[in-house]
């Protein structure tokens, strides 16, 4: 073997090594952040939604909503979590993208009442500026908190954006586009709700026995009585 075919199969395997390697970094760091989204989701969840106001599984109890919905403006599938009591649904917390941040999207999750007033407001992701933009994040800012309570005509459609505009809800200072955007995109997660509010809350599906024929019951109750 000639040393240029021996260093092109040392370089061959390295490279498989490499990759190997790389792979397998990927997938348990990849592993490890699912479970931490999943566990801040859950986080925000209670947040907006606490256990006092339900008694059902807010992971397991979704309803699928894709990136096709003008409203939404998602980028991928994600759901929205229906919040019960006793088999009644009482909330429903939307995923909504805002596009247009100072820095790019900011995904946020919308708690809406069944009455249609918001129950609460997070961002679960944003690049927004620190110690500007990042007022969105609840752990900056109370300045989401301003929404609780809200509905879509409280105030009218026309006054959903922020003071500058108009509006009723206050800018950042120094910084108006992200809560501009953000407030856009929760009066859509508030028109998404309007418009599928009988989807949302339908009761939850419950497995029942499959019904006994009566014809078949009738049979055979008058065949025990001949016999009788």
């Amino acid at each position: 073997m000639t040393p240029i075919s021996l260093n092109s199969l040392l370089l061959a395997g390295f490279a498989v090594l490499t990759t190997g390697v790389i792979a397998g970094t990927y997938l348990g760091t990849s592993d490890r952040i699912a479970a931490a989204q999943r566990a801040a989701e859950e986080k925000a969840l209670f947040e907006i939604v606490p256990p006092s106001r339900h008694d059902n599984v807010l992971l397991e109890d979704t309803v699928l909503v894709g990136p096709g919905d003008e409203l939404l403006r998602l980028k991928r599938d994600k759901k929205v979590f229906i919040a019960r009591q006793a088999g009644e649904a009482v909330a429903a917390i939307i995923p909504v993208n805002a596009p247009d941040g100072y820095s790019g999207n900011i995904e946020l999750i919308v708690g809406v009442n069944r009455d249609g007033s918001i129950a609460g407001v997070r961002a679960l992701q944003h690049r927004e500026t620190p110690g500007l933009g990042d007022k969105v994040d609840i752990k900056k800012s109370d300045w989401v908190l301003d929404f609780e309570g809200h509905g879509l005509g409280t105030p009218p459609p026309e006054q959903w954006t922020v003071k500058k505009d108009g509006g009723v809800f206050d800018q950042f200072t120094g910084a108006t586009i992200t809560p501009r955007a953000v407030t856009y995109a929760v009066r859509r997660g508030l028109e998404y709700f309007a418009a599928n509010r009988e989807r949302l809350l339908a009761k939850q599906r419950l497995i029942e026995e499959p019904a006994r024929d009566s014809g078949q019951e009738s049979g055979q109750e008058m065949t025990e009585q001949e016999r009788g």
